[in-house]
């Protein structure tokens, strides 16, 4: 069965077409949920809640993006929600001394770099810097999109993952030169 035809069930309330749908995305879900929260029971709480959202909300839903993206965003807020109501302490930004950084789109990394040393470096990083390097990385997310969901300033978007991306590198840098920790 399509997915917009379960959508369309769904904004009716059917229970079977929301199974369908919840069996259809949970798993990918979750991966979007762990990549935010390291507990793996947290994440799933965290993804449960974003498909209850999702039901409740999906007359919201118009089709302009997919299904799974919109999902994949609400899975995304519902996790940072997550993260605020445990305060974290997320170190505040002097927004009077930023500065402006032009994006570096110059995101080259050696090619013995696994993901999975890539992922260990953004999650080393500190929080302020991981949340916008992980939006805009990661998820794609803009900065106007990014200033939004952690509420900031675009320009404390900018400058986080300008300064996520430099320790990040670094990072890179040390383990491919073994001057890592």
């Amino acid at each position: 069965m399509s997915i917009s035809l379960l959508v369309e069930q769904c904004k009716n309330n059917d229970r079977k077409a929301q199974m369908a749908l919840y069996k259809q995305y949970c798993e990918g879900m979750h991966i979007v949920a762990q990549r935010y929260l390291k507990d793996m029971h947290a994440a799933e709480d965290a993804m449960q809640e974003a498909f209850i959202k999702a039901f409740q909300k999906i007359d919201q839903f118009k089709g302009d993006v997919t299904f799974g993206a919109w999902l994949k965003r609400i899975v995304i807020n519902t996790c940072l929600d997550t993260i605020k109501s445990k305060k974290l302490e997320i170190d505040p930004i002097d927004e009077s001394v930023l500065e402006v950084v032009e994006d570096d789109n110059n995101w080259n990394v050696s090619d013995e770099t696994t993901v999975a040393e890539i992922k260990s470096a953004i999650d080393e990083l500190p929080d302020n810097y991981k949340r916008v390097v992980q939006l805009f990385l990661v998820e794609g997310y803009d900065h106007q999109e990014i200033a939004s969901v952690l509420s900031i300033s675009e320009n404390a978007s900018r400058t986080n993952l300008h300064r996520g991306k430099s320790l990040l590198k670094e990072t890179l840098k040390h383990l491919r030169y073994g001057t890592g920790h």
